[in-house]
């Protein structure tokens, strides 16, 4: 056996300090290279508003949304409104929150690249299907295809991610997923902006270049080496400790190394991780694997970028104005990405999301304020406030991108054990696309209901977020994922709901004792 007693993280002690190793090529190109799962999402985000708001589309699939956007109407806040036009945005987040459980437990038994090859797969035959959709049920299907790409793909690149990575750098490169997701939208964005240009038929282009990064994706995981972690836990200690080796550049990986088998044996030990994780002792990580991806939705940054091209054309934005204003916020989100990358590991991820927190609750009561006095009915905007609600969304977006955007996905992933991590990316990922779900296919009726209102809407939600992470979120920079229990064995709150003495260097349970004594 590797280590001695196991404390509910697998590990024995703290030994963070004799990690060794540097950033390698290998690491790098690793991360690089999974990280275009997120493009995947992006693409899709950013996709989807624009041909929502395409002529050609909206004849071909909803024509009565088409007649009532030429017409002028009594509310412009009421334009949109079609439960349909937001199913065929919402039905990709529902199939994806099914396919994220079912790859879970693909992702603990057959590995973290079966996961990456499986979404980009599905993504392949989703994009085919949509670009020559000639019936609605057929867009449908697509759509669902879709979904169950990005349900593999964000349960598994994010672990990757987190696994592969040295501690010391864990945030920055696992922002290339988040990097990938921001540029997947702005590079969405720029291609409505041209293929809105080739109606009737441009929405069908917009749709089809998805396949680009799903063959990205496939082809990565294929040509991948799979995540020591993955490879110790289905009992290939010999090739996990060679990859770990080969991403860190050094032979001196020894305590790494132990830290891994002893929370694999314990992880092997565990039959039903969902169950497992429902348990008093990871309490801590579910709370944060059904919160913060909640959080990350109930920003509201979603319905900006789903629906930025018809929220601006609701706000009195001519058509290609508003593809314009919303390729201008998806650049902002794309650059705001490399803020969070060079400061995440060095001001941390507290600090981030509550700074981020202010910052937008600013922006979107500026926003509302704007249009409560200056946008109603039958109404336009002024060029001079269109321009400030730009620059107030754009500073949203802003503070989005370098907090919760990328730290949404990457605190749930490195907060897990070993026992529970797919299990946990899984719920993160579920409760993540459940709520992206609800947001879009109810945003349009709600900005109809609340009309302005909807901003301040988001706003309080974005202040009760700010509060959590001052309360009850612990700082995880420079946390080895391995060694994470400690961190909530020493929270004022946390402390008092995970078992085991923080002062105790073993941290034995229970569990921990009885699989120490079937390994011996």
């Amino acid at each position: 056996m590797a280590g001695g007693h196991f404390g509910p993280a697998g590990v024995a002690k703290e030994r963070a300090g004799q990690y060794q190793g540097k950033v390698t090529f290998s690491v790098i190109i690793a991360c690089v290279v999974a990280a275009v799962g997120g493009s995947l999402f992006g693409y899709d985000i950013g996709i989807s508003g624009g041909v929502t708001s395409m002529d050609g589309f909206l004849l071909k699939f909803f024509p009565g949304v088409y007649e009532k956007k030429q017409h002028v109407h009594e509310n412009n806040y009421c334009k949109y409104n079609n439960q349909g036009l937001s199913a065929f945005t919402s039905s990709l987040y529902l199939a994806g929150l099914v396919a994220s459980l079912v790859a879970s437990p693909v992702t603990r038994i057959y590995g973290r690249r079966a996961s990456i090859i499986c979404g980009g797969v599905s993504f392949l035959i989703g994009a085919t299907l949509n670009a020559s959709a000639i019936n609605l049920a057929m867009l449908l299907l697509g759509r669902i295809m879709l979904g169950v790409g990005i349900g593999f793909g964000n349960q598994a690149v994010p672990v990757y991610l987190s696994e592969m990575a040295p501690t010391h750098l864990r945030g920055a490169l696992n922002m290339m997923f988040q990097l990938a997701t921001t540029t997947g939208i702005f590079t969405a964005n720029m291609i409505n902006y041209g293929t809105q240009k080739l109606e009737p038929w441009g929405w069908r282009l917009s749709l089809g270049l998805a396949a680009v990064p799903a063959v990205l994706m496939t082809v990565g995981g294929i040509v991948l080496s799979e995540t020591p972690n993955s490879l110790i836990e289905r009992g290939m200690q010999d090739e996990g400790r060679k990859v770990l080796e080969k991403i860190r550049g050094t032979k001196n990986v020894d305590a790494e190394f132990e830290d891994m088998v002893d929370a694999s044996e314990l992880a092997n030990s565990i039959k039903h991780p969902f169950r497992n994780i429902l348990t008093k002792r990871n309490r801590p990580q579910l709370v944060m694997a059904i919160l913060l991806p909640a959080f990350q939705i109930l920003t509201g940054i979603n319905s900006i970028l789903f629906y930025a091209p018809v929220l601006f054309q609701s706000m009195g934005f001519g058509g290609n104005a508003s593809l314009y204003a919303s390729a201008v916020t998806g650049g902002v989100l794309c650059s705001s990405t490399f803020i969070t990358i060079a400061t995440v590991d060095r001001v941390g991820r507290r600090f981030l999301l509550i700074s981020g927190g202010i910052q937008m609750i600013i922006c979107q009561v500026i926003v509302s304020v704007i249009l409560r006095l200056k946008f109603g009915d039958n109404q336009h905007l002024s060029k001079g406030f269109s321009v400030l609600v730009v620059v107030m969304i754009c500073l949203f977006v802003l503070a989005f991108g370098w907090s919760w955007g990328g730290l949404g996905w990457t605190i749930p992933s490195e907060i897990f054990p070993l026992e529970t991590r797919s299990a946990g990316q899984g719920i993160t990922v579920a409760v993540n696309l459940l709520f992206t779900f609800a947001i879009a296919q109810s945003f349009l009726s709600l900005l109809c209901a609340f009309k302005f209102g909807i901003f301040l809407f988001f706003a309080c939600w974005v202040l009760v977020m700010t509060i959590f992470v001052y309360f009850f979120l612990p700082e995880t920079k420079g946390v080895p994922i391995e060694e994470m229990i400690f961190m909530w064995r020493k929270h004022w709150f946390w402390k008092r709901i995970v078992p085991g003495n923080p002062n105790d260097e073993d941290g034995s349970t229970e569990l921990g004792e009885r699989v120490e004594r079937t390994t011996e």
